[in-house]
């Protein structure tokens, strides 16, 4: 049974964290004792319905602001496949915490309110998914009862949003989008169908999640971030010597030739252990520890590959970021994390500035505020191995701390 990862976006008090739980009950993947729970909470805030957007928001903070602020992930099975939701904030100070959930996922489910169409989140959200090449996108109408049902309303905002698209993504045909009317409040179109969308022929929500097809990115080249040397010392074990990590990208097998970098030193795989086991390969996303025939210097942030597949080193990276820290862009030293490695680096020109309403890029100027999305020049202390984001997911993207208040400051793709 194949596993689908998703996570949903919108503006603040679109309905995410309600169709997260409405998914969750009406498919009765929530246990009796959570029901009864969450009707106790309902009845103390004076609701009189089941606020089932409590399944997802479970923060105090959140409970008392009827906001989500973290990233919430929820867990449930189908016949049909197995689903992980994050469920992220949707106010703009918390677009951090909507990148993060949607690293991983392999398709978008975004919110309209259907009283206000498209509106300045909506279009950053839909960017950002767009940039992180999530190719699934599914739009759901929400609160299609405060509107009467209207067809004309669903229909202009489809419209509206199928032509932000189209300047979002020019002339790349990648992205399959769907449109959903819904009311998750009372569970119209989410698990159930309703008569009220006698004009929609589409499917409901849950038979979309399913049922669709996912093109999931192939990536063949090996690609090891080494996380820990280990180096045990006993009788028995006295000249071990094994790189510990996760297979990011592509597959190793006992005696392939690799390239260590940003060293270049080469070698051969002589063995691969998994715990206390030894096998012959490891594949995407399998942890493991590789042993090599030769005595090379290896640490953690070095990155093993195979030989002839190397990706370029260089000290300039080209990148898109999104500004994610309240604290503006200042010209001083950052730190880049990038895989396990991390360096100093320095913002050496912002060449251009997303305008988010028009959605066209600008001069970048010299400024970078929170929430900003902008093509920059990074200059790094130390040559990197860059591979660009479309081609190799993981080894494609990078965050920047601030090294005084180790807070994050912005998340980046390499072009």
């Amino acid at each position: 049974m194949d596993v689908l990862k998703l996570t949903t976006a919108g503006s603040v008090d679109d309905g995410k964290s309600t169709l997260i739980g409405r998914l969750l009950y009406d498919s009765n993947s929530i246990s009796k004792d959570q029901v009864e729970a969450i009707q106790r909470v309902s009845d103390k805030k004076g609701n009189d319905y089941l606020d089932l957007s409590l399944l997802t928001d479970g923060l105090t903070a959140e409970r008392e602001q009827g906001i989500t602020i973290d990233v919430s992930y929820k867990y449930f099975s189908s016949d049909k496949r197995r689903f992980i939701i994050a469920d992220c904030p949707g106010h703009v100070e918390y677009t951090r915490n909507m990148i993060t959930g949607t690293s991983d996922s392999d398709l978008i489910i975004i919110l309209i309110d259907a009283r206000n169409g498209i509106i300045e989140q909506t279009k950053r959200h839909f960017y950002i998914a767009s940039m992180m090449e999530i190719n699934e996108v599914v739009v759901c109408i929400n609160k299609m009862d405060l509107v009467d049902y209207k067809e004309e309303t669903f229909n202009k905002i489809q419209a509206d949003f199928i032509e932000m698209a189209k300047r979002i993504n020019k002339n790349d045909a990648k992205q399959n989008i769907s449109f959903i009317p819904i009311c998750a409040l009372k569970g119209e179109n989410i698990v159930k169908e309703s008569d009220k969308f006698n004009w929609y022929n589409g499917p409901t929500v849950f038979s979309f999640l399913e049922n669709v097809n996912l093109n999931k990115r192939i990536e063949n080249k090996f690609r090891f971030p080494v996380q820990y040397v280990i180096r045990p010392h006993s009788d028995t074990i006295t000249d071990y010597r094994g790189f510990a990590g996760r297979v990011m990208s592509g597959n190793i097998s006992v005696g392939d030739e690799i390239t260590v970098l940003p060293s270049l030193k080469t070698s051969k795989v002589q063995q691969i252990d998994v715990f206390d086991q030894s096998q012959q390969s490891l594949s995407y996303k399998e942890y493991g520890t590789i042993l090599l025939e030769d005595e090379i210097d290896l640490s953690r942030g070095d990155l093993m590959v195979k030989k002839g597949e190397e990706p370029k080193l260089s000290k300039e990276i080209n990148a898109t970021i999104c500004w994610v820290n309240e604290a503006p862009f200042q010209n001083k030293k950052y730190i880049i994390k990038y895989g396990t490695m991390q360096t100093y680096c320095k913002i050496s020109s912002i060449n251009q500035k997303l305008e988010i309403h028009e959605l066209q890029f600008e001069q970048g100027g010299d400024s970078i505020e929170l929430n900003d999305i902008c093509n920059i020049t990074i200059k790094t202390a130390v040559p990197m191995p860059l591979d660009r984001y479309d081609e190799i997911k993981y080894n494609g993207c990078f965050i920047l701390v601030d090294e005084q208040t180790n807070m994050t400051i912005a998340s980046g793709i390499i072009e």
